[in-house]
């Protein structure tokens, strides 16, 4: 799956509205783009495990290279489900957590915010999205950052939108920062997927 490609034609391929602004497009045509996008089907046990995999990938934004490190992590995992502690493994990246605490709008706004070094973790500045954040580190837009316009949007809640923040993460915009209280749990998070059929692609 192709990660450039326009997000409106990504989420119709894929099945999900990756971004808000996808949204209203995917509802008006939810199936796949191109002249033969309402009659496509899935054909194959192995092309149903490719399509999770392929919606779990866009949906934290990552590589391949990516997904396969993290699922050996959590395959390493010596008690429960492989596919929940894959889950877990990706929710707690720096990206994802700045977009699930409302300081991004979308997970590519929130990776652009961290390459770019408005974040900084126990004070420290990190530019790396991968970098997986461990429940008790705190996160914070930095005091130079701050007053750029994305910021002050998200200072007001404009990126949180209607939902509450995740119950794992104690979240002060006012402050534009955040606390992994603890790990996430699978109920909890906010991706659609079966990450069975995750498990089941890699494990082939």
């Amino acid at each position: 799956m192709n990660q450039s490609r326009p997000k409106v034609k990504q989420s119709r391929a894929l099945g999900i509205a990756l971004t808000p602004k996808a949204v209203k497009y995917f509802e008006k045509r939810p199936f796949p783009p191109g002249v033969h996008g309402r009659g496509r089907k899935q054909t194959s046990d192995y092309k149903v495990r490719l399509l999770e995999k392929q919606r779990l990938r866009a949906q934290y934004d990552i590589s391949e290279r990516q997904l396969a490190r993290a699922y050996e992590r959590a395959r390493k995992a010596k008690e429960g489900k492989t596919g929940e502690h894959l889950i877990v493994e990706l929710e707690r990246r720096l990206d994802a957590l700045v977009l699930r605490s409302g300081l991004a709008r979308t997970v590519y706004q929130a990776r652009q915010m961290v390459v770019h070094g408005h974040i900084e973790v126990n004070g420290r500045k990190v530019d790396r999205p991968s970098c997986r954040v461990r429940p008790g580190d705190v996160v914070r837009v930095r005091e130079r950052s701050r007053e750029k316009h994305p910021f002050q949007v998200a200072r007001e809640g404009g990126w949180a939108g209607d939902g509450a923040a995740p119950r794992y993460l104690e979240v002060n915009l006012p402050a534009l920062a955040f606390r992994l209280d603890r790990d996430p749990q699978r109920r909890e998070i906010p991706v659609i997927c079966d990450e069975q059929l995750v498990v089941e692609y890699y494990a082939r």
